[in-house]
């Protein structure tokens, strides 16, 4: 099955429709990962109705209207763009900031983007930790994402750091989701967050069972947090 078939028949199955206009661009987007795929290593998935699937629905399955439209949003370790730049094909009223700490792969951003003619994006040149400490992004989003970042004691210091309160960090995360909620617990709690949603989805004609969970950010978090790169994954809060 080509891309925009499966894109357009499985995204039915997952509650999801698309304009021909977005069906163009995430082809568009397909095109330019597998192609740079070829000299950097964007992905392992690489045919087309798996990357439509396993890339770009798997992304959309954290999005409802009512909750993204219009919001900041910030995707941390964002990578290859998802679900980044999914979300924002699918709503353009996303105001879109992309973090990533290697260079090359927001070259390829940028490169999509402007193929695209995306606009309101900002790419971001940081690790996750010196990102959480700088006063232009500390608690200015009111959504922040993360899909396949890092386990979620690590990943809620990366990212709840960045959440205002008020705010919403939802984790992207697959079938061992169970064993981090209960591992990420304390951390959610010390960083100012509390889990208020484990939303167990399933990928179209797939059996594997994965998960959003959705963390409220109740107050700010302490100032000490993030710490300094590399501590959070070696001593995990």
């Amino acid at each position: 099955m080509d891309f925009k078939t499966a894109l357009v028949t499985k995204g039915q199955k997952a509650g999801l429709g698309f304009t021909q206009d977005q069906v163009d661009e995430f082809n568009t987007y397909c095109q330019m990962l597998l192609e740079t795929n070829k000299v950097m290593n964007l992905t392992a998935i690489t045919e087309p109705e798996e990357v439509a699937v396993k890339h770009m629905i798997d992304s959309l399955l954290v999005y409802t209207q009512a909750v993204f439209a219009g919001k900041t949003l910030a995707d941390v370790g964002t990578g290859a763009g998802f679900p980044g730049i999914p979300l924002k094909l699918y709503d353009k009223t996303i105001h879109l900031t992309l973090i990533d700490s290697l260079a090359k792969r927001l070259t390829f951003l940028e490169n999509v983007l402007k193929a695209l003619n995306i606009t309101d994006v900002t790419l971001v040149h940081s690790r996750a930790e010196d990102a959480g400490q700088n006063p232009t992004l500390r608690e200015k989003f009111q959504i922040v994402t993360a899909r396949a970042v890092a386990n979620l004691p690590v990943l809620a210091e990366y990212c709840l750091p960045l959440t205002v309160v008020g705010g919403k960090f939802y984790a992207l995360k697959g079938h061992k989701f169970q064993e981090e909620v209960q591992e990420g617990q304390r951390a959610v709690k010390i960083l100012g967050g509390q889990i208020e949603e484990v939303r167990e989805v399933r990928l179209p004609d797939l059996e594997d069972t994965r998960a959003i969970i959705v963390i409220k950010k109740l107050k700010a978090t302490d100032k000490k947090y993030p710490r300094k790169a590399g501590t959070a994954s070696k001593k995990p809060l």
